[in-house]
């Protein structure tokens, strides 16, 4: 399809929105949001795809859901391009169509309620097959509900408190104790104070990690204030090793002042060091990922608001 030329007038076709540098925003978490999720069903469909006996509709639908991905990841960059005050001729030129009907199929507002509301794919994308063998040991340590319990057993084994006398304050069986320092079972917020509090410990250090263990939302209002947080919450879980301790286990890719910045530095780290501190901490990467995007939208966005006619 051509493209109408408009180089011959110094008046646009027609006037976009007026900028909005919160839908922009959304926009680019919406990107990076189905980027990861072209990931998880990229992958999904090499490990399927590498089973000569795969029937030809199973992988269809991983064809589907990634041209399904493809079209949610145009609409999000035309309406970011809109929200941002920028012409849409150069989209336009790239997905030969006419800049007018880039702005009637992708109308901002419905295109920014569809990001917000979009399902994500699961790890194992729909059709492929179950894992042959459940998780092991060593992963299921690295699951918020370990982590948690391994703070919490710490604090615990540092006071020299019985279990008994734990389980008198907090008026529960010995036995329920000792499941919850286990992890077996989950934990209330009231049971981590009680815990705290009997042992001398200091429960808004490992709040951070009940609150990925129970899917509650993150507390406070500071994006990287919360990432440094977990981030320390799971040192704390892991022994609190030294940063020697920390280095070796990377294999010194990460420099002493990157490991001094991610845990109490000013600016956001970048996620690759992010990701390496969690894996060396036995924790999961996707737990740490929302948090550090947050805190890197958090400052992007800061650096973006020199003035609202700047914006973009």
């Amino acid at each position: 399809m051509s493209i109408r030329s408009h180089s011959g007038s110094d008046r646009p076709a027609r006037n976009g929105p007026a900028i909005d540098a919160n839908r922009a925003t959304r926009c680019t978490e919406g990107l990076r949001d189905i980027a990861e999720d072209v990931i998880v069903v990229a992958d999904a469909f090499i490990n399927r795809t590498s089973d000569t006996a795969a029937p030809a509709t199973e992988l269809l639908s991983f064809v589907n859901n990634l041209d399904t991905l493809m079209q949610e990841a145009v609409a999000a960059l035309v309406v970011r391009q809109r929200s941002e005050g920028k012409p849409l001729a150069p989209l336009a030129a790239k997905l030969n169509l006419s800049e007018d009907r880039l702005r009637k199929k992708y109308d901002p507002q419905t295109i920014d309620v569809a990001l917000t509301s979009r399902s994500r794919p699961l790890r194992a994308a729909p059709g492929s097959p179950q894992p042959e063998h459940p998780p092991t040991a060593k992963d299921s340590l690295r699951s918020p509900h370990q982590r948690l319990a391994c703070a919490l057993t710490r604090m615990w084994k540092a006071s020299g408190v019985s279990q008994r006398a734990l389980a008198t304050h907090m008026n529960v069986d010995p036995s329920y104790v000792s499941r919850l320092l286990s992890g077996e079972r989950e934990v209330t917020w009231r049971h981590v104070k009680m815990i705290a509090d009997k042992c001398g410990g200091n429960h808004e250090l490992v709040k951070p990690l009940w609150e990925a263990a129970t899917g509650v939302q993150v507390s406070g209002s500071d994006p990287l204030r919360a990432l440094r947080s977990y981030l320390r919450a799971l040192r704390y879980a892991a022994g609190s090793p030294s940063d020697k301790r920390i280095l070796a286990s990377v294999q010194h890719t990460l420099s002493k002042s990157e490991l001094h910045q991610a845990f109490d530095g000013t600016s956001v780290p970048t996620w690759l060091v992010v990701q390496q501190l969690t894996i060396a901490l036995q924790s999961l990467p996707e737990i740490t990922r929302p948090l550090w995007r947050k805190a890197n939208s958090s400052a992007e966005a800061a650096g973006s608001t020199l003035s609202a006619e700047a914006f973009g």
